[in-house]
């Protein structure tokens, strides 16, 4: 494991490319206090009762009554992960002083943490979305059509218009960057709000995904924000100064999340994919 010691180096340390969270926008938190003190919580839904034709003789006039039933859904959280890396004050005496332990555990929520669970999601999502279609990859004269597949789709199991995010990998936002329609009906950049967001399209927040962060096949997905809960039960990270052992920094982080599609509401998932 390197640890380049310096004889004479700039002091500037130069950081990598990162981004910060692509998802955090796109599911509902309403759920995320119950999993409070607990891994599994069930999350029961109320069905409906059927239509029947009304009889103007006999005692069940309006149809047979039957116990409104209901349906519940186990979630249980998984993923428990951690993080832990030493900056030896010895080593970092040698090496100008340019390690710093808050600077380092930023580096690491940037870099390592958030794009996992970025990519954790966007699977979960992928794997149990509701709605999912078998697609050529998109180019410049079929992506819009292909979109509005995906919105008719949505539409017509009565998703809210209001709340939905489209994710498209670099296949699909290529084809949309060089579509003369888009083009014309989104100025890019110019209602930028959503962090990530790089467009609009037919009411939908357009979000340009890593090919690295989208499960394998899938070239764009429709999410809206309903339809899927992430629950982050711990979220913690520390820096111990000179802990029993240790000369320097002791640098820890520790995440329990897990990313659920409510059953109820899974058709407001909409995945588009070269391969099922």
């Amino acid at each position: 494991m390197a640890r380049n010691l310096h004889e004479m180096y700039s002091k500037k340390v130069i950081e990598r490319f990162n981004m910060e969270s692509l998802t955090e926008s796109s599911f509902s938190k309403d759920l995320d206090m119950e999993f409070t003190g607990v891994k599994t919580v069930k999350v029961t839904s109320i069905n409906t009762a059927a239509m029947n034709d009304y009889t103007r003789s006999g005692s069940n006039r309006y149809g047979t009554p039957a116990d409104l039933e209901d349906t519940v859904q186990e979630l249980t959280m998984t993923k428990d992960r951690s993080f832990t890396f030493i900056i030896d004050k010895g080593d970092n005496t040698e090496q100008s002083m340019i390690k710093n332990a808050g600077a380092a555990i930023k580096r690491q929520l940037l870099e390592v943490v958030t794009p996992e669970i970025d990519k954790y999601r966007l699977a979960a999502w992928a794997t149990n979305a509701g709605q999912k279609a078998t697609v050529t990859a998109p180019t410049k004269s079929t992506i819009l059509g292909l979109i509005v597949d995906a919105k008719m789709a949505l539409d017509n199991k009565m998703v809210p218009a209001k709340g939905r995010t489209l994710y498209v990998g670099s296949v699909a936002y290529k084809a949309l960057l060089t579509c003369d329609e888009y083009i014309r009906l989104d100025n890019l950049g110019s209602k930028s709000v959503v962090r990530g967001k790089v467009g609009e399209i037919m009411g939908m927040d357009v979000k340009f995904v890593p090919d690295t962060y989208l499960p394998s096949k899938v070239q764009f997905m429709v999410v809206y924000k309903g339809s899927a809960i992430s629950p982050v039960k711990l979220h913690e990270y520390k820096a111990h100064k000179d802990p029993p052992g240790i000369s320097g920094h002791l640098c820890e982080g520790r995440f329990i999340y897990d990313a659920f599609v409510l059953d109820t509401k899974k058709d407001g998932i909409y995945v588009a994919s070269t391969a099922s």
